[in-house]
């Protein structure tokens, strides 16, 4: 069976544009958690995020994509450019259209582009309403405005399952490549920093009132209070792996293992699923805890749920027994695009030997993790745990390997 090969990287995260940008930043735990500046967030209860600067999405796309799409997609866009630039591949040359597909998750649509457009309906009249609007907001729509503009007409989807929806993507993606597709764009972007959007993330109760950066988003700490939100994600570019060598191409690691799972009804007094998640993942990667040389938890800032995680990892790996972390702490929870870019980490971890800081947690020892915190760990790696939920129960776990040159 052939491996699912990841050989490129788009990155468009609150700490960095491009995938550089991104691991010194991370690397070097610098944080891009502040107040929010897209909209006046002053009369919300919560006001922090991570945002993206200096995205001028007229500098990377042509202007007729503009008006009809969503920062989010335009976003997903040019990370889906930067992740086929990365791994060397123009779509119009190197591959049939139907032999490449898109797979991306995404959490909440183009909620921003709704807004604009159900203002100009209640304001204005529906003959101000944007047609574009008929797919602008879609789940889907990233999957679909990547396809057209690369001319991929293989199999297509998008998963809808929160912050866990981006490892569900890859995962179906690799199912893909499996069946005979050689090549897929996958991952998530999700970018809902305005107020519907807003709205719609406090309705969950899990968002930081806190008014302090550096201490507002603080996993497996006694002073955790929540999480930040945040924008952006990453695109990765996963292919054949024989078909990826055949040209000369090592890539950042393999998709190895997969597992998922849904949480119980919360008063059935049974366990909480992640445990399974995570075993499954291992299992079906073949490899044993004990071989399992980093962990990037899903970190959820509420204590209830950090006991949760933390308990499924003493379970199977042991307490502290191996090295946990949450960059995640400097961008904040990004929605469906949280989980690809702890993967994009997670692989840049494995090249580099480098694994990133926690930042601002001080972590409460009654979790029983080495959590990676002050700055970070250089050890060498070959396989990462990357571990995600979502809002309602979802629980989705990765294993990834480091790709060795053929």
């Amino acid at each position: 069976m052939t491996d699912a090969l990841v050989t490129g990287l788009g990155v468009v995260s609150p700490t960095g544009l491009g995938t550089d940008a991104f691991w010194s930043a991370t690397v070097e735990g610098r944080s891009a958690i502040g107040p929010v500046t897209r909209f006046d967030a002053d009369r919300y209860p919560a006001r922090l995020a991570g945002e993206i600067a200096g995205f001028v999405a007229e500098d990377h796309l042509p202007g007729r994509l503009i008006p009809q799409t969503d920062r989010m997609t335009r976003l997903a866009l040019v990370a889906a450019d930067w992740a086929l630039d990365d791994a060397g591949i123009d779509p119009a040359a190197d591959h049939a259209a139907f032999d490449m597909g898109v797979v991306t998750a995404s959490s909440s649509g183009g909620f921003e582009f709704g807004q604009n457009e159900l203002r100009k309906l209640w304001s204005q009249g529906g003959q101000y309403v944007s047609a574009y609007q008929s797919f602008a907001w879609f789940y889907a729509v990233n999957s679909g405005q990547i396809s057209i503009r690369n001319g991929m007409k293989g199999p297509s989807g998008v998963i809808v399952s929160d912050q866990a929806g981006g490892l569900d993507a890859l995962a179906h993606t690799r199912r893909l490549i499996r069946k005979g597709t050689p090549l897929i764009v996958s991952g998530g972007v999700d970018a809902a920093l305005c107020p519907w959007g807003w709205v719609a993330q406090l309705a969950s109760d899990r968002l930081t009132t806190s008014d302090a950066p550096d201490s507002a988003y603080l996993p497996f700490d006694k002073d955790a209070s929540g999480h930040v939100p945040g924008e952006g994600g990453a695109i990765l570019l996963v292919e054949d792996a024989v078909s990826a060598r055949g040209r000369g191409v090592t890539g950042y690691g393999v998709i190895a293992g997969y597992g998922a799972s849904f949480d119980p009804r919360p008063d059935s007094g049974r366990e909480p699923g992640l445990r399974y998640a995570i075993e499954v993942a291992l299992t079906d990667a073949r490899v044993t805890a004990d071989q399992v040389d980093v962990v990037f938890a899903d970190a959820a800032g509420l204590p209830e749920l950090d006991r949760v995680e933390a308990d499924a990892l003493a379970a199977v790996f042991g307490p502290g027994a191996v090295p946990v972390t949450a960059p995640k702490t400097t961008t904040g929870r990004l929605g469906s695009g949280g989980a690809p870019l702890d993967l994009a980490g997670a692989l840049l971890a494995l090249r580099h030997g480098v694994i990133p800081p926690t930042v601002h947690v001080r972590p409460d020892p009654g979790y029983r993790i080495d959590l990676v915190t002050g700055a970070a760990r250089e050890v060498a790696l070959r396989t990462a745990l990357v571990v995600a939920r979502g809002y309602g129960g979802f629980n989705s776990a990765v294993v990834v390997r480091r790709a060795e040159p053929s």
